[in-house]
């Protein structure tokens, strides 16, 4: 019998990437407090993203298997979290021109016997970024929802002088890591002619 896979984000990107790499995966998708005063960037995915897992676990069936994850960025130590609003999109991007910052990115994988949660990590580069093109970008209205208030595969990818690390770390699930964990302790491989995913 075939395990059913249930992320347990809403987020387009990593659904996107799951489906990109050939899973059969349903969408579910919790909300969960995100408030975690006072722990590191590394540790706080990792803890968000077991929340997420222990959420969707509650109301997932006994023979499932939940893949949540989490983003944050991080600049000088400062956890950049989603903007919510233009003005402040505007500021975080302000802050990252020129500069060199952090993704994080935690993922918990859980069955009802065994959950393994971990950390990726990746350095982005900005170049500087001029007031017109953050003003261009913010109009849009995509750095709202999303970390540090760019998303590295759409406009804002133009600003990204380099990189070092996993590019899907950056863009919300480091599939590599993923897969293997799928694969090797969960039993659940991707189909790369039938991938999709059902909400």
């Amino acid at each position: 019998m075939t395990r059913q896979l249930i992320l347990a984000s809403a987020s387009p990107r990593r659904r996107e990437i799951l489906s990109m790499a050939g899973y059969r995966f349903t969408v579910l998708a919790p909300e969960v407090d995100e408030r975690a005063p006072g722990l590191p960037p590394d540790d706080l995915v990792q803890e968000l993203s077991r929340r997420k897992a222990a959420a969707a676990a509650a109301l997932a069936g006994p023979d499932d298997v939940i893949l949540a994850a989490d983003t944050v960025v991080a600049l000088d130590g400062e956890i950049l979290g989603k903007p919510g609003s233009g003005k402040r999109a505007a500021q975080m991007l302000r802050s990252l021109s020129g500069k060199v910052h952090t993704v994080y990115t935690g993922f918990t994988i859980a069955d009802k016997t065994t959950a393994v949660t971990r950390a990726a990590a990746a350095q982005v580069t900005m170049r500087e970024i001029t007031q017109e093109e953050i003003d261009a970008y913010v109009a849009t209205g995509s750095p709202l929802d999303k970390a540090g208030a760019y998303g590295i595969q759409e406009a804002a990818g133009m600003f990204v002088q380099s990189l070092q690390g996993d590019y899907y770390t950056i863009m919300g699930l480091p599939i590599c890591p993923v897969s293997v964990l799928l694969r090797d302790t969960f039993g659940i491989t991707p189909d790369l002619q039938k991938g999709y995913y059902h909400e």
